[in-house]
């Protein structure tokens, strides 16, 4: 097997990792922001054209694969950025790319590609798994003599929660279930956060990123505001999360590499009974273990983006690789707080902010129960 990256690939990653070091230093500074992003970054990002990273060159945007989108999201979670990108760039460019209508992809996909609009997701509720039936929000048809004519729209009622950049979004891509008489089923909608019965309420989250509540008060929406057809709005979620949640293995990847190297290096500088801690058995076998596994986690996350850009089969891939990096994430970070010690939990050390998101990104974008699900019915169909 070729494990090598191509020298487009290398430069890719030189150039996306000094633009996250130039930024790093926001990060503190943009926890429970209610912006939460810097916009010197996310120009850095529209000069690369990163922000149209898997839009079609028709479309305006790049037209990378998602393997080159893994080596950009390795080096986000080394430095922590926070940038709309994946909820906007990924999630939401995939909804309209998948499923969107010319007019819907014409207005939208060519503005987010060049950074001027942003939109995000809008999908977890209150109490609710990361499945379909988490989906309770309602899209109430209207009938045909309502507020617009030969276009009488639904009317959205419900709570989501933890949407990422909602207050910065000029739209929010909304599942909903649409109770039609003759069936129930999911639904994606463009709704604008401005609209009247739209509230959105910052949220204060582990990560300290900056996600809202968004709550839908009979909300109307033209039809033209619906995206795809009627009743494919899961299948359209699924899988376009399928690469959202690769990326996130990636981040996982990358911030795990990244602490593991600062506590690897304290455990070298801290001294005790006369030598370096790292020296015990206990702790260098922590850091060996650890480092085995980001390299397992690493090569899962590569394979999965590298299947799909090759049209194999990447069913079972794309979850594995999430929860396994985001668990590998998770213990990493774990070890560093308790290598570290006391001063591991303070703001101070930059151990606590990997830890903190390591537990973000292991709950969000399909949760562990969800993952085991979709890999299982792999195994047992």
């Amino acid at each position: 097997m070729d494990l090598s990256f191509t020298d487009e690939q290398n430069m890719l990653r030189k150039a996306v990792r000094a633009l996250c070091v130039d930024a790093a230093d926001s990060v503190r500074a943009l926890e429970d922001d209610p912006k939460g992003f810097d916009d010197s970054f996310w120009e850095g990002l529209i000069a690369m054209g990163l922000t149209g990273l898997m839009t079609p060159e028709d479309l305006g945007g790049s037209g990378m694969g998602l393997l080159d989108a893994v080596v950009v999201y390795e080096e986000f979670g080394r430095s922590l950025v926070p940038s709309p990108h994946l909820t906007s760039s990924v999630a939401a460019a995939g909804v309209l790319i998948t499923a969107g209508s010319n007019a819907q992809q014409t207005e939208w996909l060519p503005a987010m590609a060049a950074g001027d609009a942003v939109l995000t997701v809008a999908w977890l509720e209150p109490g609710g798994s990361s499945g379909p039936a988490g989906i309770q929000l309602s899209a109430r048809p209207l009938p045909g003599e309502g507020n617009t004519g030969d276009d009488p729209g639904f009317v959205l009622s419900g709570v989501k929660r933890h949407v990422p950049y909602a207050a910065s979004a000029d739209r929010l891509v909304v599942l909903a279930r649409t109770n039609n008489p003759e069936n129930e089923a999911i639904d994606l909608f463009l709704v604008d956060p401005k609209a009247d019965g739209v509230t959105l309420t910052l949220q204060q989250t582990v990560a300290g990123d900056t996600q809202y509540r968004v709550d839908l008060d009979d909300v109307q929406v033209k039809s033209t505001d619906r995206i795809g057809n009627s009743g494919t709005g899961w299948t359209t979620w699924s899988t376009v999360m399928a690469d959202a949640i690769v990326l996130v293995a990636a981040q996982a990847v990358g911030a795990a590499e990244a602490t593991h190297a600062l506590t690897t290096q304290y455990a070298k500088e801290r001294h005790q009974f006369d030598k370096p801690i790292g020296s015990f058995q206990s702790i260098s076998h922590y850091l060996a273990d650890g480092i085995t596994a980001i390299d397992g986690a690493r090569l899962l996350v590569h394979r999965a983006a590298w299947s799909r850009d090759e049209g194999q089969d990447w069913a079972a891939l794309a979850p594995m690789a999430k929860l396994f990096a985001t668990q590998t994430c998770r213990d990493v970070t774990g070890v560093a707080i308790q290598v570290h010690g006391g001063m591991g939990f303070t703001v101070e050390c930059d151990a606590q902010l990997y830890f903190r998101r390591a537990k973000s990104w292991q709950l969000n974008w399909f949760d562990d129960d969800h993952l085991e699900e979709l890999i299982a019915a792999t195994v047992l169909d």
